[in-house]
């Protein structure tokens, strides 16, 4: 790869554009284009050319500079984390203040049935739509949700139950496993 040099007449290789180089470093070359912006590009994103007829980047040169710049791209994608792929796609939280606008007036046994239905409906929900892993929120409490959960997850056969990821939501969520059939 030829270095850039203050003055040279370059081309951006992926847009028409021209301009001449107005300073250079290591990992940037600033240009002016013909239209008086300053912009800068990295190197491998740039070909010296020149006013005379006289080639002088071949195609093999700038195929071999496009290759550098998409293997330069591929480098960066993100990796998942073991951690974020195992994550569940699915969240419900069971408090009553996020099922209802207000629970005045409503009996215990009121706001417990109305968790129960929406933990079915959900639970229901995601064994349609294929979702393997659901985390229930339900809270610490006295556990007498938790234990109704357990109830409920324990009537199904395709389902798995365990405490939910403690540094997440510490004791306050259980985690659901739906094997899916094929």
């Amino acid at each position: 790869m030829r270095l850039f040099k203050v003055g040279d007449k370059v081309e951006v290789i992926d847009e028409l554009m021209k301009g001449v180089v107005l300073g250079v470093s290591l990992e940037e070359i600033t240009i002016e284009s013909e239209d008086g912006f300053v912009m800068k590009y990295a190197p491998n994103e740039l070909v010296i050319t020149s006013d005379v007829d006289d080639i002088k980047v071949t195609n093999y040169q700038v195929a071999k500079i496009k290759a550098e710049k998409e293997s330069t791209k591929r480098k960066r994608q993100t990796t998942i984390k073991s951690k974020e792929r195992n994550a569940p796609k699915m969240e419900v939280d069971l408090h009553i203040n996020q099922l209802v606008k207000s629970a005045k007036g409503m009996t215990n046994h009121e706001m417990l049935n109305l968790q129960m239905e929406t933990a079915k409906r959900q639970l229901e929900f995601a064994m349609r739509k294929r979702i393997q892993k659901i985390v229930f929120i339900h809270g610490v409490g006295e556990g007498i949700l938790k234990e109704e959960l357990n109830f409920l997850f324990g009537r199904y056969e395709n389902v798995k139950y365990y405490d939910a990821d403690y540094q997440k939501y510490g004791l306050g969520a259980t985690e659901v496993y739906i094997y899916l059939n094929p």
